[in-house]
């Protein structure tokens, strides 16, 4: 059963029926549409699945964390197939379909946004719904401008390319939308002066913030201020929950909207339902909160709740769309909730997170290449380096792990500003003998290309 299979590479990678099928993908897509392994799957259930050539790989991608309840789960696939025989869709701005209102209702209860009574819309992607965001912020607050951070990815929409940090994602595609600017985010493992204590580093960081209302437009400007509980493309650094409190304190203070890019950290992977729910029970929660990615299991789906005051100032007609909450997307979500709710998904994500980071932290003792583990929950990054002391970012041994563990059956995926950064997206399904093995072929291929071990302390 796939289910419960471990990695198994027959042979040379790409057998000889994928290696068809990517020339007939050269031939009839774009080559801006990168891809990363020469892999073409042929079926998938829970953390594994097997390409066309019979090979079966170990999945720490997971669509790029679409898939925190795994491949094809039986519940989904039972909600979509009955649906698909009622119908497909129906429009919300012409005909109402129950299933987007048991879905916004179901929302409006588990997002840890702040305020009393929620309203929740849907969209198509994650991008989709942080631009929402953006429209809604304005809307209400009648102000133009909007905070991003360094090392933020929202999507490449034209808006959301703006705000997006890693312009290789916006080569040629300028000008850009006005209106958007950009402060330091708390990278804490690269603080702009090592000696810097944890304080004096989140001083300076939350000062970063000030300094744009000084030197980018004024305070009472913005609209919203925009940022990933943990960014993903950044390099999976955590937002310090200090840091986090004090940008609530700013929004209050300023009239600013607080809004939470959830759409990779959402659904049970940072150890909660939502990374924003510590925010909540630590006092500084979201006014609006966007997230896509595993809330359908692979459908294409995103959402977008804020407190009904919020939601109930935006202008008529501004927000919605054709596919915005489709029936099959919809039901898919719905079985995905209950299913997280009663199998327990963020205990789940917790107890990933707990054996991953003994690993991991085994690992940054013992080899002179890895210079940081960070994350939350089961949403960790790995921090490649040439020097511990200088910390310069070793993007080449990074592309050299991932090539060599794909081809024992373990698929693996870089990230960070200077992509030396291995990420953790693994689906919180995994089997605990499937991530022992996991980890087995990741260590295997970091001690390939590991020039050195670290010296041992002295005991």
């Amino acid at each position: 059963m796939l289910r419960e299979a471990l990695p198994q590479v027959k042979g040379t990678l790409p057998g000889p029926n994928a290696k068809k099928i990517l020339e007939k993908r050269a031939q009839v897509m774009p080559g801006a549409i990168k891809s990363i392994y020469p892999l073409v799957i042929k079926r998938g259930e829970g953390a594994m699945f097997e390409d066309v050539d019979g090979n079966i790989f170990l999945d720490w991608v997971g669509g790029v964390g679409v898939l925190n309840i795994g491949y094809s789960h039986p519940q989904l696939v039972e909600a979509v197939q009955a649906q698909a025989e009622k119908y497909f869709h129906s429009m919300m701005n012409i005909t109402t379909h129950e299933g987007y209102i048991k879905l916004a209702d179901k929302m409006n209860k588990i997002v840890p946004v702040k305020g009393g009574k929620k309203k929740t819309m849907f969209a198509n992607s994650g991008a989709e719904a942080d631009e929402n965001a953006v429209k809604i912020a304005r809307s209400y607050t009648g102000r133009p401008n909007i905070m991003v951070f360094s090392g933020a990815f929202h999507g490449r929409t034209q808006l959301t390319m703006t705000m997006t940090a890693k312009k290789a994602y916006a080569i040629g595609m300028g000008p850009f939308p006005d209106g958007i600017y950009r402060a330091e985010f708390p990278n804490m493992y690269r603080t702009p002066d090592p000696a810097m204590s944890e304080k004096e580093a989140l001083a300076y960081y939350v000062g970063q913030i000030e300094k744009a209302f000084i030197e980018a437009a004024p305070a009472d400007s913005f609209a919203a201020i925009v940022f990933e509980p943990v960014q993903g493309e950044g390099g999976f650094v955590p937002a310090p929950i200090e840091w986090v409190k004090a940008v609530r304190e700013i929004c209050d203070k300023h009239g600013i909207l607080m809004v939470t890019d959830e759409v990779q950290t959402g659904w049970a992977r940072s150890g909660r339902m939502f990374a924003s729910t510590y925010y909540k029970e630590e006092g500084c929660p979201p006014d609006i909160m966007t997230t896509a990615k595993s809330i359908a299991g692979g459908l294409p789906l995103s959402a977008v709740t804020a407190r009904a005051e919020i939601m109930d100032g935006v202008t008529g007609g501004t927000i919605g769309g054709t596919y915005n909450g489709n029936a099959l997307s919809t039901a898919s979500a719905l079985a995905l909730i209950d299913v997280m709710i009663k199998e327990d998904y963020p205990a789940k994500a917790l107890a990933i997170s707990e054996k991953c980071n003994k690993k991991f932290s085994t690992w940054k003792n013992k080899y002179k290449v890895i210079g940081d583990v960070r994350g939350t929950g089961a949403m960790m990054g790995i921090e490649f380096v040439s020097d511990k002391k200088t910390k310069k970012p070793d993007a080449d041994i990074v592309n050299k792990i991932v090539a060599e563990a794909w081809t024992q059956g373990l698929v693996l995926e870089s990230a960070g500003t200077y992509g030396n950064v291995i990420r953790f997206l693994c689906p919180l399904c995994v089997t605990d003998k499937q991530l022992d093995a996991g980890l087995k072929i990741f260590e295997a291929a970091i001690a390939k290309y590991a020039k050195t071990p670290a010296k041992k302390k002295a005991k």
